[in-house]
């Protein structure tokens, strides 16, 4: 991978404030780590637990595993336009199988399944864009 590639993966990441980013091009690999003041982390938002009130049922459980972006990119469901996708709701997937791809700066990178199970929900849309750990599938032992 020429320099001018790792410099532009650099730019990238700390403009989306990416920690970590491994990258596999033309059978090399790149791993870079960001640490320090180059890469402030994104201010984090998370709900506070709310108790159920009286009479009212508490919010159910989400079961299964999700699974999650593992980079910055755009989400497709198939390997190529036109063609039907890798999983849908109700697929029965086993573990190394492709999911989805996620594009990054001209590459396609095909995402894995590192678990067995029935696909229980996809949580993105096709062709929308996706960040670092943004949740994509829900998957149940089945």
């Amino acid at each position: 991978m020429d320099t001018e590639k790792i410099e532009t993966l650099l730019k990238l990441m700390k403009e989306y404030s990416v920690a970590t980013l491994e990258v596999e091009s033309e059978g090399s690999r790149v791993n870079i780590s960001l640490v320090g003041p180059a890469v402030a982390a994104a201010p984090m938002l998370a709900a506070a637990p709310v108790a159920a009130l009286p009479g009212q049922a508490a919010a159910p459980q989400v079961e299964g595993t999700i699974i999650k972006s593992p980079m910055v990119g755009t989400f497709y469901t198939s390997a190529k336009p036109g063609e039907p996708p890798l999983v849908t709701v109700g697929s029965r997937i086993s573990e190394g199988q492709a999911l989805c791809i996620i594009e990054a700066m001209k590459l396609f990178n095909e995402l894995e399944s590192e678990i067995s199970g029935v696909v229980a929900e996809v949580l993105v849309e096709n062709a929308q864009p996706v960040q670092f750990g943004q949740p994509l599938f829900r998957i149940v032992s089945g």
